[in-house]
């Protein structure tokens, strides 16, 4: 007899425990390479431009290859699939009077599958109050 409470002790205890841990999206519907490379160009758009505002210089060309992923981490943001992704990759700028490049980059972004699943956002945490819950800039990957 005393079997039938433990199970059901052990059975509340499975429940709330899987209750707990938050469903994450499946790493199966992860962005590829193509957008993720798209979002690595988006982020370094971004910092070139607002270098080249502050330089009052042209917008230089820039080419980003040899992506490695180091981690995938899946999560739900405004109930939305979206993927925390770090790596590396090399960048290759063109500048009117030379080439650089950089190698082994890192790179830290999410990327957020929209709700019709065909494209995709890159996310950009607002950083300027660091005491107040996280805000969230999204731009839409081409």
């Amino acid at each position: 007899m005393m079997k039938f409470p433990l199970m059901m002790i052990a059975l509340g205890l499975v429940l709330l425990l899987s209750a707990c841990s938050g469903a994450t999206p499946p790493i199966s519907l992860a962005p590829g390479m193509d957008i993720i490379k798209k979002a690595i160009a988006l982020q370094v758009e971004q910092t070139q431009e607002q270098l080249s505002e502050q330089l009052a210089a042209s917008h230089p060309q820039l080419d980003i290859s040899q992506v490695k992923l180091k981690a995938i981490e899946p999560l739900y943001l405004a109930k939305l699939p979206t993927y925390h992704i770090q790596g590396t990759y090399n960048l290759d700028i063109d500048l009117p009077n030379q080439k650089v490049s950089q190698k082994q980059n890192s790179f830290d972004v999410y990327l957020q599958r929209q709700r019709e699943g065909k494209t995709w956002r890159w996310l950009k945490r607002d950083v300027s109050n660091p005491d107040e819950s996280p805000l969230w800039r999204t731009y839409w990957i081409h």
